[in-house]
This record gives structure tokens, C-alpha cells and sequence, in this order.
């Protein structure tokens, strides 16, 4: 696999263009091609410096391969790489914009008990360019240019644990945020991690305001560590610590995802010891109905039952929400359109492929 222009920033493009001998004005025109989700190939540069980019680096380094529309209109893309892994997105739209999810890895390690990310473990890691590409292509093929964005928010919740692909991630959120480029701020950006709390400490430093997630799923250790391998290496105590040092750093608030699973996270007593676990925290809780992945064998509980759980939260005094349930017609979680691929038997690196070019099971 060649390498990923879009993992470059314009002054990184800019010395490109410098060691090709090439005039620094090109330097402008690549970049504003890019954040218009263009090719290589399709760039409004001369041949000849075309062919000198596309001998180092990826034409197009993500490209849709299907999309699905739901009855609520979300999207969910299937995207294919350069080297023919699968990833996903979606895009959500809400009162005040459209919010894009992306993936950070193919796959995922993590192995949380109720997501489909991690069904076939983690196959490597994507650059940063390949992240910002997600968003470039979904918000061309929305209508949107860098001054007039379709994708006003991103979400990192996709496929993979962002803090395990720490450096592509933050440098990912710089070239994502930056002036001239597509220019998403952090504030309007969220990044969800399981827990990595060495990662959330030096996150904490990198001057990146994005609203930190934390998916934390239960009110104890014992309970958490039944659903998230992840808790053995980290106690909710030292997560908790690391989100006050994420708020002392950057005035932000954070916000943690509990996805309600009948039978083990759901009842009374759950959300009564969540609720005295975060009272007086600057935190907001994010209620999940589950969006039920069929190998994973867990339920998600009705919305009666969800409102139940969230009115104990309310009473106790906690700034909480129950996310409205989206997208569950087309598979709307993280991970489970790549996995119903891999499920047909196609491997995964051709799996998006149209029809007739899929090896057979």
C-alpha cells in the first residue's frame, strides 16, 4: 500500500512540493482538491505532477461501496481502503446539523461483549488521512464543500478504540480541525473511548477541546469487567480520576455512554449506584437503548424500561438523556455491516467489491 496524502497538512504538502521542485502555489491547489474528496487523478494540477503524486501515493484512499438509507434517514456507508479492508460509517441527522460517525481501525481489539466491532478482532490500525477521508467523501457526496460544510459534527464511535490508535487519531483531529482545510472544530467533535486511562491522561494535554466519551456501561467493576475485558486494566475509579484531570485541563465537560442491556445492567439498583457514583461530577450521562448484534447474544431493553432507568438519574440529580434510537433497520451499530460481509464468507479484503468480482465462500 502506497501512502496517504490526506495524512498530510497543507505545510507538510507545501515541502512535498518544495523536494518536487514544484511551484509553491501547487501546494494550494492539491490541498483544496483534497478537501473536496477529490482523486488524485481528478486534481486540477498538470499531468506531470500528477503522476509524480500517484507514484507515492494512494489515488483514492477510501471509497464508497454501498450505502444504506434507513426509514429515519440515516445513512450507513460501507467503505473500502486502498488494500481492501472494510470499514463503516454513518451519517446522522439531527435539528442542528449532520452528524458523520467514523471509524479508527479495522476492526477492533477490544472485544466488548455487546459490540460488533471486535467480532473478527483487530486487522491494523488507520492513518490519520484515511480517518479524515471518511469525512471528506461523505461530506462531497452530501453537497458539502470546506466553506459550506454537510458534515457539521463527527462522532468517533465507528469500528476500533480511537486511544488505541492514539498518534493517527490526534493527528487526524488537527488536520480535521485546521484553518483553510474542512475546518470542523473540536467542539463540535466527540471522541468515545473504553477506558484507555494512560491515553485519556495525555490526551488531556494535546490542547484538543473535543467532548470526551467515555463508555462506561456499569455502575461497578465486577459488572463492567463481565461486558468490558478492558476493566481488568483499569478501575472505574481510575477512569473517573482521569476524566477530572480531562475537565482541570480543558474546561470541558465529560460525558459518559451506558448502553442498557436487559438482565445485567438495567435494573433499579444499577442506576441507582451510577447515579451516587457521579452525583456532583461535571459529567452528562448518555442512556443507550442496545442495538442488538445477534452474535453477541444480549438484549437491549424496551423504552419504558429506558425512561424508568433515566428518571432515577433525573430524580437524583444527574444531567442525563436517552439517545434516540437510530438507524436500527440498516444495522445502525458500529461493526455490523462489515460483519454481516465476513459472515457471507467474503474475504475482507474484497469484500466490497461489486458482486461479481467477491471470491466465493
Amino acid at each position: 500500500m502506497k501512502q496517504v496524502l490526506q495524512d498530510l497538512s497543507l505545510p507538510q504538502i507545501a515541502a512535498l512540493m518544495e523536494e518536487l521542485g514544484e511551484p509553491k502555489y501547487r501546494a494550494e491547489q492539491i490541498y483544496r482538491g483534497m478537501m473536496r474528496a477529490k482523486r488524485i487523478g481528478a486534481l486540477n494540477v498538470p499531468a506531470a505532477l500528477r503522476e509524480k503524486l500517484l507514484a507515492r501515493f494512494e489515488d483514492e484512499p477510501v471509497k464508497v461501496r454501498e450505502v444504506f438509507t434507513s426509514a429515519d434517514g440515516t445513512e450507513k456507508y460501507l467503505f473500502e481502503l486502498a488494500d481492501g479492508n472494510l470499514i463503516e460509517g454513518v451519517l446522522m441527522t439531527y435539528k442542528y446539523g449532520r452528524t458523520q460517525c467514523v471509524s479508527t481501525q479495522v476492526g477492533c481489539r477490544m472485544n466488548c461483549a455487546f459490540c460488533a466491532s471486535g467480532l473478527n478482532g483487530l486487522v491494523r490500525s488507520l492513518t490519520a488521512g484515511e480517518i479524515l477521508a471518511q469525512v471528506l467523501c461523505v461530506n462531497a457526496r452530501a453537497g458539502g464543500t470546506p466553506e459550506k460544510r454537510a458534515v457539521t459534527n463527527v462522532v468517533l464511535m465507528g469500528s476500533g478504540e480511537p486511544f488505541d490508535n492514539y498518534e493517527n487519531v490526534v493527528r487526524f483531529l488537527r488536520n480535521v480541525s485546521a484553518a483553510g482545510g474542512i475546518g470542523i472544530s473540536p467542539r463540535n467533535i466527540s471522541l468515545s473511548t473504553c477506558g484507555l486511562v494512560p491515553q485519556m491522561y495525555a490526551f488531556a494535554e494535546e490542547g484538543l477541546p473535543v467532548n470526551l466519551t467515555v463508555s462506561l456501561h456499569a455502575s461497578s467493576d465486577e459488572e463492567r469487567a463481565r461486558i468490558m475485558p478492558v476493566a481488568r486494566a483499569y478501575k472505574i475509579a481510575d477512569i473517573l480520576a482521569a476524566c477530572d484531570h480531562y475537565f482541570r485541563k480543558t474546561g470541558r465537560r465529560y460525558i459518559f455512554e451506558y448502553s442498557l442491556i436487559a438482565g445485567e445492567n438495567d435494573g433499579r439498583a444499577h442506576a441507582e449506584r451510577l447515579a451516587a457514583l457521579l452525583r456532583g461530577r461535571p459529567c452528562h450521562v448518555n442512556l443507550i437503548r442496545l442495538n442488538e448484534v445477534k452474535e453477541k447474544g444480549l438484549q437491549g431493553v424496551s423504552e419504558k424500561d429506558a425512561y424508568r432507568f433515566l428518571g432515577v438519574l433525573e430524580r437524583a440529580g444527574l444531567s442525563a438523556t436517552l439517545r434516540r434510537q437510530i438507524g436500527a433497520d440498516i444495522g445502525g451499530a458500529c461493526g455490523q455491516l462489515r460483519a454481516s460481509r465476513l459472515a457471507e464468507g467474503v474475504p475482507a479484503e474484497n469484500a466490497g467489491a461489486p458482486a461479481q468480482d467477491r471470491a466465493e465462500p
